[in-house]
């Protein structure tokens, strides 16, 4: 058989598999055989879920249900009771289990009588008010159960293969893009640690010759003060050899001061290197971060597609729901109007049949009394020429 439900405008048949399988009917005899099954199962369930709240309240609702399955829950809430006693006192396990097997049987009844009356069901599924229990649970799975199912049934082996082959096909590509992933940020970290090891080095060198030419500097002094004192000790015998040794000195400084100067450049001329390489190194951390989150955009945009297509489907579904409900209610109106009208045309029938009895049992009365009363006459009439005819 073909498919019931037509594919909607601008939705694949796979997407809306994917979104709502329920939408959906099978294709083969099969296939529909296994979901009315399942179907019934889910009804037998829902009115198993009612069948307690129904028995609380009978008196409420036994015109509705009428005599026959009013009896049939009087007996099953009767059964139920006794199977509570049994569990409650020691018994017989013969007993026990004779009596959940009735009751079993008293169950099989009721869900039979309410199936054959299907509209009795959704009646008392929109009248009846029942609380949220483990059962709902349970159906709930059921359901998705039942889907689940369907999505099956409507997926050919083919389908079903290129669906394996494209998820292990994405779960290959995300693995590949995690490792590449991963391998950047190694390399990445990698770098960052030998640009920081390289930096903190120069750094360390920078303040040991820091401290260097401050001790250098203090050396000098401290000489320069000692010689100086030296030399106004010994200024007349000495003045000559204080002059060259100061000059010396003073060049000794400035050769130092030359090598600082010189050692300063250097590193600057290092740190600007290592600082360029850091802003490269920063450039491409921002666009793979660019990338990435152009790629994550993208796919958020997709996902709010389908999000969105998602929720018009579930709201659509919701409208035709309750839009059902409302022609359910409408429909058992429509049926209890047609059984009181068709209930007072037999009672007028029954009233017509009577009347048209009645006055022909009157005709015929009056008939009868009629000839008699003729009859009557014509004997008196005869009587009387038979006794002229004597005299």
């Amino acid at each position: 058989k073909a498919m019931a439900t037509p594919r909607k405008a601008g939705i694949p048949l796979g997407v809306m598999k994917v979104l709502d399988p329920r939408q959906l009917k099978p294709d083969s005899t099969e296939a529909e055989r296994i979901m009315t099954v399942l179907d019934e199962t889910i009804v037998k369930l829902e009115i198993t879920r009612l069948i307690p709240r129904i028995t609380g309240s009978l008196d409420r609702y036994a015109v509705m249900l009428g005599p026959e399955i009013t009896s049939s829950l009087l007996e099953l809430q009767k059964l139920s009771m006794e199977i509570q006693q049994l569990h409650t006192s020691p018994g017989d396990a013969k007993t026990i289990r004779a009596a959940e097997k009735h009751l079993k049987s008293s169950l099989r009844n009721i869900l039979r009588l309410f199936l054959v009356n299907p509209l009795l069901y959704h009646g008392l599924k929109f009248e009846v008010r029942v609380r949220e229990s483990p059962a709902d649970a349970f159906i709930k799975a059921f359901m998705e159960f039942r889907d689940s199912m369907l999505e099956r049934l409507l997926t050919t082996p083919d389908e079903e293969r290129e669906m394996i082959q494209f998820m292990k096909d994405v779960s290959l590509q995300v693995e590949k893009n995690t490792e590449v992933i991963s391998a950047l940020q190694a390399q990445l970290e990698g770098l960052i640690q030998a640009r920081d090891e390289e930096v903190s080095k120069k750094d360390k060198e920078i303040e040991n010759l820091k401290t260097t030419m401050e001790d250098l500097a203090k050396n000098c002094r401290t000489e320069i003060r000692l010689l100086m004192k030296e030399g106004g000790k010994q200024k007349k015998g000495d003045e000559e050899a204080s002059q060259e040794r100061c000059a010396r000195l003073k060049e000794d400084i400035q050769h130092l001061g030359t090598q600082f100067s010189a050692l300063v450049l250097k590193h600057r001329a290092s740190e600007l290197v290592l600082r360029m390489e850091k802003c490269k190194t920063e450039r491409e951390i921002q666009e793979w971060i660019q990338k990435y989150d152009t790629d994550m955009t993208e796919k958020q945009t997709t996902y709010d597609e389908l999000q969105i297509a998602y929720n018009e489907e579930k709201q659509q579904l919701a409208v035709l729901m309750e839009k059902h409900a409302l022609l359910i209610q409408e429909y058992t109106l429509i049926e209890e109007e047609r059984r009181i009208l068709q209930e007072k045309a037999e009672e007028a029938a029954r009233e017509e049949a009577r009347r048209n009895q009645a006055a022909t049992c009157i005709q015929a009365y009056w008939k009868g009394y009629f000839v008699r009363c003729k009859y009557k006459s014509l004997r008196k009439k005869g009587k009387g020429k038979g006794k002229g005819k004597g005299k």
